[in-house]
């Protein structure tokens, strides 16, 4: 009889990174969920533009358009957050790796290194930026994009558990799975925090968005209820994550036994406040105000 538990722990030992090989460029499951991430997001609003009425007039054209100037937003700035939150001094000191995909040896690794709250900023600045080369509300095109959002960013956490990467803390837990730790070449039994995250913040919180975003109250309120759903779901989750091995925990000194990831899900939280405190004044100022 199966060992249901031995196959579900080991499942993580199954799984290749590189989906297929072009010559010697080698595909991988995380480019692939990056993709499948954006075709989700264009699909689902493309859905709403056909079957929603809504309070922004936009065209499938501008649609394709904003989700390119995402792309863009995203890679830039998750690349731009890892270098700048996680490892500056590594990469002030190796600056070409910034953008090579190839390691100091001449081996082809890609770019290794995403961070998901530059990516954030990246993708508000794009937005930005987009909505007013367009002449559209800033605030009506996040109420728009945002409920699908967590959809593509379930796909982006598959990618890291198909990587093997980001898992979770040490467990003795029946939950746990054997991931490859390459810092002492050993399998160990950890929670996945990949499945956490993706199921948390990309399809939980995909439901709660999903299912209020024809509420007239939430007008000009999704970007605060995304990021404030997220921070609060990846706060949590963070307690099982395992930190980042270059830095670890931070705070300590304080008190405090908190992971990089938690200081900056604390971060968006008062962004929110800020944005709650800010947002009156912006929505009824000419240039803010919602589309007829």
């Amino acid at each position: 009889m199966m060992n249901y538990l031995d196959f579900y722990q080991n499942i993580p030992s199954h799984l290749n990174p590189i989906a297929f090989q072009i010559g010697f460029f080698p595909v991988g499951w995380y480019s692939l969920m990056y993709l499948a991430a954006f075709l989700t997001v264009y699909l689902l609003l493309r859905w709403r533009l056909k079957n929603e009425k809504l309070s922004i007039y936009i065209s499938i054209e501008k649609i394709e358009s904003f989700i390119l100037w995402a792309i863009f937003g995203v890679i830039i700035g998750g690349r731009l957050g890892y270098v700048l939150f996680y490892e500056p001094s590594y990469f002030f000191a190796h600056p070409l790796e910034m953008i090579s995909p190839f390691d100091l040896a001449g081996n082809f690794i890609g770019l290794y290194g995403m961070s998901y709250h530059g990516g954030v900023l990246g993708v508000l600045a794009a937005s930005f930026i987009f909505s007013k080369k367009n002449k559209i509300s800033f605030f009506s095109l996040a109420d728009f994009v945002i409920p699908a959002i967590p959809a593509g960013y379930f796909f982006g956490r598959i990618g890291n558990f198909l990587n093997g990467e980001l898992y979770g803390r040490l467990t003795q837990s029946e939950w746990g799975m054997y991931f490859y730790n390459s810092m002492n070449l050993t399998w160990e039994l950890r929670f996945p925090s990949q499945l956490l995250e993706a199921f948390f913040e990309g399809l939980v919180l995909f439901f709660i968005l999903w299912v209020i975003r024809k509420y007239k109250w939430m007008k000009g309120n999704f970007l605060s209820a995304y990021l404030l759903g997220y921070g609060i779901f990846r706060f949590g989750i963070e307690f099982v994550r395992e930190p980042d091995w270059q830095i670890g925990f931070v705070g300590q000194s304080l008190g405090l036994h908190l992971t990089l990831g938690q200081v900056y899900s604390v971060m968006m939280i008062f962004l929110v406040v800020g944005i709650y405190l800010g947002k009156s004044g912006i929505l009824k100022s000419k240039k803010m105000v919602y589309n007829k």
